[in-house]
């Protein structure tokens, strides 16, 4: 047999040819992941190194590793590196959060601001602060749990049906939990509303290392628990029946939203609820890795929008310092009207 003959042959083996199809998309996604790594780096460098009292990259390692230079040295350690450190943290979060809820759920609405979760520690938290008089990480666990309790209800609301019955619910809760909102800031003290008013907003104002810690733990305790669900969150992308049927669990696709509402309502405790952020990053990911989900890819776009919405409320919108909340509620609210007028929302529909 020839050589041309030969290479035929192997171009038209079947295992060849899935080898080969499978190579272009495995080197779009390292491509997007290393691209959005360039980006994270560069946007933490910014928040950490530039602003109103920059350094240069010298100083910033010489303090890192032990030096004081007076004023300097505070203003990075306790100020710039623990809140770009959270903004990563916070953007990780709520972006891997969102892609499990859209994976899971199949539909590119359901993320947790939109179907109530966020909403559901939003009520938490006002109630603390109005009700109970309660501040700092008194607040945060409150909030932890409402937006726990909050996930609990839709999910037995809506039951077995999938993610378009859960959708509905958790849109009908959102608008319920608003309203409790509403009420109790009617019966509140201009001060207390105030005081709710700025944790509503969402914001790294209060960033400091404690919960850099509280969140950085949280991700070492899910992260494995996601990368052993990973190869059946790919089936459950093909619909319930078809998973079944090749042996992925009726169980998982609750476990992957138990893992996505810990992550979410852990970042909104620490952070407040940061409009529109896990809705945005799953769909900014997915069209960067040519319609492709990818929970990392995702993670880092959350990562990047935090830092970037964060830098801009500090320093680029004159001398008021914006918290990043209302950044990315400006840009997420085009976001979802350019994405409803594109249709994606019944294509992604389950």
């Amino acid at each position: 047999m020839s050589a041309t003959s030969q290479q035929a042959s192997l171009d038209q083996d079947p295992r060849v040819v899935l080898r080969r199809a499978r190579r272009g998309p495995r080197r779009r996604l390292r491509l997007v992941l290393a691209t959005l790594s360039v980006l994270l780096v560069a946007a933490f460098a910014a928040n950490v190194l530039l602003g109103d009292y920059t350094y240069t990259i010298v100083d910033f390692f010489r303090i890192l590793f032990g030096a004081d230079i007076p004023v300097a040295s505070y203003l990075l350690m306790e100020s710039k590196l623990p809140r770009a450190l959270l903004a990563i943290l916070v953007g990780l979060c709520f972006g891997a959060s969102g892609a499990i809820f859209q994976i899971t759920l199949r539909n590119p609405l359901a993320s947790p601001d939109l179907l109530g979760v966020t909403m559901g520690a939003s009520v938490a938290a006002v109630w603390g602060v109005l009700i109970l008089g309660l501040k700092g990480s008194s607040v945060s666990g409150l909030a932890i749990v409402g937006a726990l309790a909050t996930a609990a209800v839709i999910r037995l609301a809506g039951g077995r049906a999938g993610g378009q019955r859960i959708v509905l619910v958790g849109v009908t809760l959102t608008g319920a939990l608003a309203s409790v909102v509403h009420y109790l800031m009617s019966r509140a003290s201009l001060y207390d509303v105030q005081v709710a008013l700025q944790w509503l907003a969402g914001s790294l104002q209060a960033a400091d290392w404690g919960r850099v810690r509280l969140l950085a733990a949280c991700l070492v305790i899910t992260i494995p628990i996601l990368v052993a669900l990973l190869p059946s969150l790919r089936a459950t992308q093909l619909g319930d029946e078809l998973a079944t049927g090749l042996g992925v669990g009726r169980h998982v696709p609750d476990l992957l939203l138990a893992v996505a509402v810990v992550l979410i309502a852990v970042a909104v405790g620490v952070a407040g609820p940061i409009a529109f952020l896990a809705f945005m990053s799953g769909p900014i990911a997915r069209a960067l890795n040519a319609g492709r989900h990818t929970i990392l890819g995702a993670a880092l776009v959350g990562a990047v929008l935090m830092l970037l919405a964060d830098y801009i409320g500090q320093y680029l919108i004159g001398d008021v310092n914006v918290p990043v909340g209302l950044i990315t509620g400006a840009t997420g609210a085009p976001f979802l009207l350019w994405l409803l007028s594109r249709g994606a929302v019944g294509k992604g529909t389950a």
